[in-house]
């Protein structure tokens, strides 16, 4: 077994999943990584590392962070970032699966399931628990809610790059969890 293939699949997993908890703050981590050269991207996605990329991640970022803790704005949020947090992890699996010696076409097809995916189901069970959250709360509780993804985010893609094989793992079983869920509650 290569390690160094695992750490680095397991790395575009975690990242794509906490796409779902925040859009920008794992591509910041990301970027932020490359500029630091901390790891290496492909040459088709180095322009993650660049200055100007780190400088508009940080900035979405910070914008993002602020409005979900805008009433109502963060509910609306939830509905442009589910499609936005699916190409958000797309770009990052990519970014970070080793299948850059592929076909390209199979590339992204592994980049939208894998990170694509994760960051969809991670997003849908955010949103999903912000709507109970609003429901049940008038509002009220969505402030709890947003704090959590936040810290949930950044924590993530910071451990990410320490652990990613743990991040990954603990990700995998909390998209496990929401499918669980939303399967149940279909079902009912």
């Amino acid at each position: 077994m290569d390690v160094q293939l695992i750490t680095a699949i397991a790395m575009g997993i975690a990242l794509s999943a906490c796409c779902g908890f925040r859009v920008f703050v794992p591509m910041l981590g990301a970027s932020f990584a490359a500029w630091q050269q901390w790891y290496a991207l492909p040459a088709d996605m180095q322009w993650m590392g660049s200055l100007p990329a780190l400088l508009c991640f940080a900035t979405a970022a910070v914008l993002e962070i602020a409005a979900y803790y805008i009433p109502f704005v963060d509910n609306l949020l939830d509905t442009i970032a589910t499609p936005l947090a699916v190409a958000a992890g797309t770009i990052l699996a990519a970014s970070f699966l080793p299948i850059a010696d592929f076909n390209p076409l199979l590339k992204w097809i592994l980049a939208i399931i894998a990170g694509g995916g994760a960051a969809g189901t991670v997003q849908a069970g955010t949103g999903l628990l912000r709507l109970f959250s609003t429901k049940t709360t008038a509002g009220a509780g969505n402030v709890v809610v947003s704090t959590s993804e936040n810290a949930a985010a950044i924590s993530g893609t910071a451990l990410s790059f320490i652990a990613p094989i743990v991040i990954a793992v603990l990700m995998l079983l909390l998209i496990g969890w929401i499918l669980v869920k939303g399967v149940g509650r279909l079902m009912k």
